[in-house]
């Protein structure tokens, strides 16, 4: 009898307990869920736009300015030089002159072209000399293997020059000192004997 006793009060112990499982069972499945908080994915950069916005802006660099050039009044510079020139003695009436460019020898930039233009045209409409033309000029150049507006630089150089185009005369022009107020050095030269001839120098006005 005992023995049946124990079986029935395990029995009615087992049933209690499932029933306070099955309770508490229910009980969890009824209660919900708590609410889910879903954060927004922040869309991924692309490499270019990484680039953009970490790179640091390109550094521009300032060309500096170019310098100036002064403008000077080469013809009435030139004009006095040129006549005081024509009336020299000794020089026989068509004979042939070469016109060397300009050379610059002052301590800075001018436009020493025009000064060789103002000479050429001076020069252009005398009766005294026969001008060896600008083609022939840069023919000659180009034979010894200078530039076209390439000054010789000297005046044995200017002297070879004229001798390959057979000019008989060379007029040989130096603009020299400061470039704020230069002037200008012109020698007429005989061509078979490099002698100076006749040589005038004055000052470059604006």
């Amino acid at each position: 009898m005992k023995r049946y006793g124990f079986i029935v009060s395990g029995l009615i112990t087992l049933t209690l307990i499932g029933c306070s499982w099955q309770q508490d069972t229910d009980h969890h499945q009824n209660v919900p869920p708590p609410p889910v908080t879903i954060k927004p994915l922040k869309p991924p950069i692309s490499e270019s736009e990484s680039e953009t916005e970490t790179a640091p802006p390109p550094v521009v660099e300032k060309v500096p300015p170019l310098p100036k050039m002064r403008v000077f009044n080469w013809a009435a510079s030139i004009e006095p030089l040129v006549d005081n020139m024509l009336n020299v003695n000794n020089v026989v009436a068509g004979s042939v002159l070469l016109l060397d460019s300009v050379k610059n020898s002052t301590n800075g930039q001018l436009q020493s072209a025009k000064a060789t233009e103002a000479l050429h045209q001076k020069l252009a409409s005398n009766k005294k000399f026969v001008l060896i033309s600008a083609n022939q000029l840069a023919a000659a150049k180009k034979k010894l293997g200078l530039s076209e507006n390439d000054s010789l630089g000297s005046r044995t150089k200017a002297i070879g020059l004229a001798r390959s185009v057979g000019a008989q005369y060379v007029l040989y022009s130096n603009i020299k000192g400061n470039v704020k107020a230069p002037t200008i050095d012109i020698q007429l030269m005989l061509v078979e004997t490099g002698e100076i001839l006749w040589s005038g120098e004055g000052v470059i006005g604006h």
